[in-house]
């Protein structure tokens, strides 16, 4: 499952680098490429003679070589794997990552790195419960680090508690499961809209909303490295999008998004329409700018059309189409209406009542629906594990049939 998989391994300072050996040698039995890079502590636990032997590759503890000067690129290292693997991590490191501090060599390659990055931690029991701790899991937990949780257990302090790192087996299936996700969307088509649009009132001034497209962006990417080709139609926004599988398209107007994705939709698996759109738009946008020495202003408003409707009305049995419904009030009741009247295969709810969820925020809480009755709520999570949520709870349910291609 691991046949040529390049994989990372970085070992901090933990009496539980012992256990490292054993990751690495499993790691090397499923076939995946293996090198390893040590923190400067990490040399009073276990030697670099062990890991480069059952690795079979250099291993790298100092950005240069004193002997010769010869220079270990973290850059290089950082963009050579396909995943990076930190086991054990120590509190130290993890608030050293956490704040972009760039000391030794594992830290310079985790910020060099483009790849998924799992992090193992090991500590006592008390270390680990501590705010300051915890705060840094979080923050590695933003950036899209995968936590791999310490199990309870006896500690090297003599206490039991949490804090003791995970077994190799159950780190090495967490990794295998991590693949097998990259690859499930392989040969689909998707389609993400993202953003706000808007709606010009004269040249200079429009109505929006407060979406920062930081959902659909992420969605996008999920469903990239998942495999998948995605159209991300998007409107005005800061965000980039950098996978090579998400071709962007640039829109402004409601009547832009809803061209954009008409021209997309009929050629897609999957339609995830997560874009902020506006539901009105001026019905005569003047030419010049309007001054502000009339005394009042009234603004003639008309409906947008409805790309989620218009959609739900036209896809074909291969097509899973996914709504937003961000909601203030009887939420739950708002969200399964338009899932119904709307045709959608699944409704993904979210209201601006719970902390931490809507516009302008790094987290999202939603709960899903789907047009079978299916029903879950998920904690408040980054953003980047929501979109994982979803696309894990879609992948299973699309028609397994060949992609139509324009």
């Amino acid at each position: 499952m691991l046949t040529g998989k390049k994989i990372l391994v970085g070992i901090t300072g933990s009496i539980a680098a012992y256990k490292s050996a054993y990751l690495v040698r499993l790691l090397v039995k499923e076939h995946a490429e293996v090198r390893v890079m040590m923190t400067p502590a990490a040399l009073d636990f276990i030697t670099p003679l062990t890991l480069s032997t059952l690795s079979r590759n250099p291993v790298v503890c100092e950005p240069y070589d004193p002997a010769d000067g010869t220079w270990n690129s973290h850059v290089d290292i950082g963009l050579w794997a396909d995943m990076i693997l930190l086991a054990p991590l120590t509190a130290n490191t993890m608030a050293k990552m956490a704040h972009g501090i760039a000391d030794n060599f594992v830290c310079t390659a985790f910020l060099s790195a483009r790849c998924p990055v799992f992090i193992a931690p090991a500590m006592d029991v008390d270390m680990y419960q501590h705010p300051a701790t915890q705060q840094n899991i979080q923050l590695l937990i933003s950036m899209g680090c995968r936590l791999i949780e310490p199990q309870v257990g006896e500690l090297a302090s003599g206490l039991s508690g949490e804090g003791r790192m995970e077994e190799p087996e159950r780190i090495l299936e967490a990794i295998k499961r991590h693949f097998v996700e990259r690859s499930d969307m392989k040969g689909k088509k998707v389609l993400v809209s993202a953003g706000p649009t808007h709606e010009a009132i004269d040249p200079v001034r429009y109505i929006a909303n407060h979406s920062t497209g930081t959902m659909g962006f992420a969605l996008a990417k999920e469903a990239a490295e998942r495999g998948a080709a995605v159209i991300l139609v998007t409107g005005p926004t800061t965000l980039t999008a950098d996978h090579p599988a998400i071709e962007r398209r640039d829109v402004v107007s409601a009547k832009e998004m809803y061209d954009e994705c008409m021209n997309h939709f009929p050629f897609c698996d999957l339609v995830i329409m997560s874009a902020a759109v506006a539901d009105f738009t001026p019905s005569h946008p003047e030419e010049q700018k309007i001054k502000k020495s009339r005394s009042s202003l009234t603004i003639a408003l008309e409906p947008t059309q409805d790309i989620l409707k218009t959609m739900g009305e036209s896809k074909k049995p291969h097509q899973y189409l996914v709504g937003f419904a961000l909601e203030t009030d009887h939420e739950l009741e708002h969200a399964k209406a338009k899932l119904q009247n709307k045709r959608l295969n699944l409704i993904v709810l979210n209201t601006l009542k719970d902390t931490g969820a809507g516009f302008g925020f790094k987290t999202n809480k939603i709960t899903l629906i789907d047009d079978s009755g299916n029903f879950r709520e998920y904690e408040t999570k980054p953003k980047q594990d929501v979109a994982r949520d979803i696309l894990d709870w879609v992948t299973g349910r699309i028609p397994n049939n060949q992609s139509l291609t324009k």
